[in-house]
């Protein structure tokens, strides 16, 4: 699904163009470019995840670390090639990021990091997660940390999924580096 020329876009699509161009993305880009095609759930989504990126009740390099594990979940790359940078600025060990890009347990996680991994790996292995992984996650983050948390996985899956569909390239230069998993 490429760009959509505005002189093709619908009033409402315009708008949505416009609300993402001067809020805090700067403009329409990645998994926004394909969902404008429903440009109602694209102006919900958005706030949505500009409250989960930038406002979550975790840190930020705890944020980025579940973002990038949505990433390598999903083998998407363009989410990989926005947030991996992220994620190192934010204090996210390279060690770490690279063990995620390997779809590998990260060794040099500390405390906190685990309990995301954990946390994140048996949610999606199960679907639900245990009360011992519950009870770890609320103690760490409090109910509003593993809410925002679920959110996250929820909101960066879907973004990963609407990309995987459209097939979103990559920025012009830039090659893929998540290599396929098993499934």
């Amino acid at each position: 699904m490429p760009p959509l020329p505005a002189a093709l876009m619908t009033p409402d699509q315009q708008s949505v163009a416009a609300e993402l161009a001067s809020g805090r993305r700067g403009a329409l880009y990645g998994p926004f470019v394909p969902a404008l095609r429903s440009p109602e759930f694209t102006r919900r989504l958005q706030k949505v995840g500009e409250y989960l990126r930038y406002e979550a009740a975790l840190p930020p390099r705890l944020r980025e670390m579940t973002i990038l594990l949505v990433a390598r979940t999903w083998t998407q790359d363009f989410e990989w090639d926005v947030h991996a940078p992220i994620a190192a600025q934010e204090g996210l060990a390279r060690e770490v990021i690279a063990a995620i890009a390997e779809g590998r347990r990260p060794a040099a996680a500390g405390g906190e990091e685990t309990l995301v991994y954990d946390f994140f790996m048996e949610l999606q292995r199960t679907h639900a997660v245990s009360d011992a992984t519950y009870g770890a996650a609320l103690a760490a983050f409090g109910e509003a940390g593993v809410i925002d948390l679920v959110g996250l996985i929820g909101y960066y899956s879907t973004l990963a999924m609407i990309m995987n569909v459209a097939r979103t390239p990559l920025p012009d230069g830039k090659a893929p580096v998540l290599p396929s998993l098993p499934r």
